[in-house]
């Protein structure tokens, strides 16, 4: 269902090549998906978290990496983002992690900001999508 939501959302709306948007982390990671009541999928986020995140985090393995969020359009603001964002940083905590990084699309900047995260570093394409990096700590 994870892979579901992030086809529809990344995929779909946002034109994401489907051969990049599925990679060998989604075997490692850790996912977190949101349903409705009846379990329709709403959106879906995913952590790294030690070596597999190392490369996201400039190699500090104290550091999880949340990537993925998507959250389908007929669930957008109802909170379901934010609920996935902290559902992942529970599972950092869960495994010990000091922080959270993560390559937010720049027009999510606000978003992000408003549960804490800050911008770091220049902003850079991912996918053909301006990113920018960001961080909290838990």
């Amino acid at each position: 269902m994870c892979f579901a939501v992030r086809k529809e959302v990344f995929v779909g709306e946002q034109g994401v090549p489907e051969d990049i948007e599925y990679d060998a982390y989604d075997a490692v990671a850790v996912h977190v998906l949101a349903v409705r009541a009846d379990g329709v999928p709403l959106g879906t986020a995913r952590l790294l978290h030690g070596e597999r995140a190392a490369a996201k985090t400039d190699g500090d393995l104290t550091v999880g990496s949340l990537g993925r969020l998507a959250v389908t359009q007929q669930a957008r603001g109802l909170g379901i983002g934010a609920a996935l964002v902290r559902a992942v940083e529970d599972a950092a905590r869960a495994r010990g992690l000091a922080a959270v990084d993560l390559h937010a699309q720049t027009h999510a900047l606000g978003f992000y900001e408003r549960l804490g995260y800050e911008a770091y570093g220049p902003e850079y394409p991912e996918a053909g999508i301006p990113h920018r990096a960001m961080r909290r700590a838990l």
